[in-house]
């Protein structure tokens, strides 16, 4: 529908809420179609001509192999944390391209490769304690030949630099950096499911009773815990929507944002899932220790926000 960024944003938090696992394949999936549309033509055409609701999925730790011939790449390898791959007719893997003999390299160039179906296999390795919904099992590549017209050069998201598919889908959609479009997808889920968390946290600490017959509800500690963590929640979900509105209004004027205002737009959203996650984790430890058994309502949800907070775009720490 080429809404706005926040709409997008807004979907996926209220998603995410509902249930972690589909926010985050929501998101992540529902991402591809706006990274496809910068690519050539052609791809768009192979992928949509006869299914426009057909769907990729994606893994871009350039864990896997690409070496430049003749017309294209040929690529191979394993990739992790496929989200959503079995719902899906085709796969964008992200690999640092490895110069053709004789060719001098000064920037290696990480890029993202589409593979049709018949390309690669999907293991079912996907065992976890969290977002076990989001089926985000391994994709196993032997060496296949992508052309040139279904490869896109991260260097070029990163430069600014005019992308092929700009030319048939010029709105301001797509004029935004990827980096940041695609961690606020991550992020929005992660705050959603942070919201469904609170949520569920609030109806069974309602009931809650300490020796001698006191009513958590009453407790003015335990209302100040909950006070907290909704705030954190809250802020973090409003920065997240302003920096939205605020990328759409700089699309449609035709400003690009600078390196340094993208790494503020990631550390802001990024920022503020950490300090939920934290708050999340203080309101776990107040839950009570039938929080353990895998059967209790809030032992999922806080594995599944937890293991969110491991991808690599939203963790802190050098990976």
């Amino acid at each position: 529908g080429e809404v706005e960024l926040v709409e997008f944003v807004d979907s996926i938090i209220e998603l995410s809420a509902a249930s972690p696992s589909a926010g985050w394949v929501a998101g992540v999936i529902g991402v591809h179609p706006w990274q496809l549309a910068l690519f050539d033509d052609e791809a768009q055409q192979e992928m949509w001509a006869e299914d426009p609701a057909r769907m990729h999925s994606s893994s871009y730790n350039p864990t896997g192999k690409a070496v430049r011939v003749d017309g294209g790449y040929e690529v191979s390898g394993r990739w992790s944390f496929s989200s959503g791959c079995d719902h899906c007719r085709g796969v964008n893997l992200g690999a640092i391209v490895r110069p053709a003999a004789g060719e001098e390299v000064v920037v290696p160039e990480y890029r993202s490769f589409l593979l049709h179906p018949d390309q690669y296999v999907i293991e079912d390795n996907w065992d976890v304690a969290g977002l076990r919904g989001t089926g985000s099992k391994d994709i196993v590549v032997e060496p296949t030949f992508v052309p040139e017209h279904r490869s896109q050069s991260h260097v070029d998201y990163a430069l600014g630099a005019p992308l092929p598919g700009q030319q048939v889908n010029p709105g301001p959609l797509y004029r935004m950096p990827w980096s940041v479009v695609f961690n606020m997808a991550l992020a929005s889920s992660i705050l959603g499911s942070a919201r469904g968390y609170i949520e569920t946290w609030t109806a069974e600490t309602a009931t809650r009773r300490i020796p001698p017959g006191v009513a958590l509800a009453d407790d003015p500690l335990t209302q100040r815990r909950l006070a907290e963590a909704t705030w954190t929640l809250d802020a973090a979900i409003a920065t997240v929507r302003n920096d939205a509105i605020d990328l759409y209004r700089r699309a449609e004027a035709g400003d690009a944002p600078t390196m340094a205002e993208r790494g503020h737009y990631r550390w802001r959203m990024n920022r503020g899932c950490e300090l939920v996650g934290d708050a999340e984790v203080g309101l776990h430890r107040s839950a009570s220790g039938r929080t353990i058994f895998r059967d209790h309502p809030l032992h999922v949800r806080f594995q599944d926000i937890q293991g969110g907070l491991g991808h690599a775009f939203l963790v802190p720490d050098a990976l």
